[in-house]
């Protein structure tokens, strides 16, 4: 593997930010840009009123019919539960998923969360690569506990030198982040190195906020960008992200020099 090609995308539940039915149209861009490793948020598990209501409604779950033919695996997180179905996170893959486990964040039982985490058996990596597809907290007080319980997670159960990405719908128009989450993990977010800061993802017809993230450890950052305009502000309310990522010797950080140690439970 000369690199890895890594997206992540709030798909709305397959409607456009108008509420307007877009989920072939998903699939169809999602093949175009045919990225190694997809990390989906708000992904329908089963809606009975939708496949009512609309004629072309999809026999799957959304995430087994996005996956189609190229992505030969993978795995959903069920986190919001209503009487008609539920929805979460979902990441596909090209390569095995060795193991998948979906855990609650929750901070506000009117707003549900959770964190999918996944191992992944790819080509060229001594070690599985462990990914979290996450969608935190609308609230800035719920964010930060969740970045501790992201922090938790990777310090109790993700070797300290194994290969990590974290990416999904943060909803941290401040960039609480990098200080609370990725400078605990020794994590480098794709937009970092060209602009300084995330990127804009939020609305898709003009992004404006920096909702959307995709953190890595263990990789050099070969490009990152976001992929706004038709037919994208069409699908969703956000604008997918996409990265190609290089695995790195893991005694080195992304410009050559030894990795930071760190305590993810030390406060900074």
């Amino acid at each position: 593997m000369n690199s890895l090609h890594i997206a992540s995308y709030n798909i709305h539940k397959g409607f456009s930010a108008f509420n307007r039915l877009r989920v072939h149209e998903l699939r169809a861009g999602l093949e175009g840009l045919a990225p190694d490793l997809v990390f989906l948020q708000e992904v329908q598990g089963m809606h009975q009123r939708h496949a009512v209501r609309h004629t072309n409604w999809p026999v799957q779950p959304q995430h087994e019919f996005l996956a189609g033919a190229m992505w030969r695996d993978h795995a959903y997180g069920r986190n919001v539960v209503y009487e008609h179905g539920h929805h979460g996170n979902a990441i596909l893959s090209r390569y095995p998923i060795v193991k998948s486990d979906n855990h609650d964040i929750t901070t506000y039982s009117f707003e549900k969360r959770g964190m999918l985490h996944c191992e992944i058996a790819v080509p060229g990596l001594p070690q599985p690569l462990h990914c979290l597809c996450v969608h935190l907290s609308l609230a800035g007080q719920g964010r930060r506990r969740q970045f501790e319980m992201l922090t938790e997670r990777v310090a109790d159960a993700i070797p300290a030198d194994a290969p990590l990405i974290i990416a999904g719908d943060f909803n941290d128009w401040s960039n609480q982040a990098d200080r609370l989450l990725a400078d605990k993990l020794a994590l480098t977010e794709v937009f970092q190195n060209s602009a300084g800061r995330p990127a804009r993802s939020f609305p898709s017809g003009l992004p404006l906020l920096r909702l959307d993230r995709i953190y890595a450890r263990g990789f050099h950052i070969e490009g990152a960008q976001v992929l706004h305009g038709r037919p994208w502000s069409r699908i969703s309310d956000h604008a997918p992200i996409s990265a190609r990522l290089v695995p790195s010797d893991t005694e080195k950080d992304m410009n050559g020099f030894s990795l930071p140690s760190f305590n993810p439970r030390s406060p900074q």
